[in-house]
């Protein structure tokens, strides 16, 4: 399926936190936060809509979001959230937003991507091994009121390489 991005604006809020608090019922971000997030330049947030059925702008019509956390310049960057409608899941959305996530963070001079994923969430540990990042620890009962541990992973990010193209002249 096409799916089409776009960075996440202040007015997506409302409808992020539509997804957020269906999907995530009792550990969800509070609106003051995600709206902080969207909004901080340090972060960068994408929300997806499918063209062919769906307006990009109308924000009750996203079906996902993700964020993450890379200031420009830092060796280090957060995947802060990620959520796929319910709808929307099993079509590749959430590699392609992560894949997203990964590429804006090479580009900010990340070198390493953290994140936390749910202990009890083996389809999205699933996605992000499958995405290179590997286990590194775990934070006990760091999901609340759930008291759910939380994998804590990483992902080492190649240098991009720049080679001079040369060109040979026979004479």
């Amino acid at each position: 399926m096409g799916w089409q991005l776009r960075r996440a604006h202040a007015e997506d809020v409302d409808a992020i936190m539509l997804l957020e608090t269906s999907i995530f019922e009792n550990d969800a971000w509070s609106t003051t936060m995600m709206a902080r997030d969207v909004a901080d330049p340090a972060c960068y947030y994408l929300v997806a809509f499918n063209p062919d059925e769906q307006v990009p702008d109308d924000q009750k019509r996203i079906v996902a979001y993700a964020g993450l956390l890379a200031p420009r310049g830092a060796l280090e960057g957060d995947i802060q959230t990620i959520a796929v409608h319910e709808d929307a899941r099993g079509q590749g959305l959430g590699r392609v937003l992560m894949q997203s996530l990964i590429t804006e963070a090479q580009k900010r001079g990340a070198r390493e991507i953290f994140l936390e994923v749910r202990a009890d969430n083996p389809t999205a540990q699933g996605l992000y091994q499958r995405l290179g990042f590997e286990e590194v620890g775990i934070r006990r009962g760091y999901y609340q009121p759930d008291n759910v541990d939380a994998v804590v992973m990483r992902l080492h990010i190649l240098e991009p390489t720049t080679t001079l193209a040369t060109e040979t002249v026979e004479k």
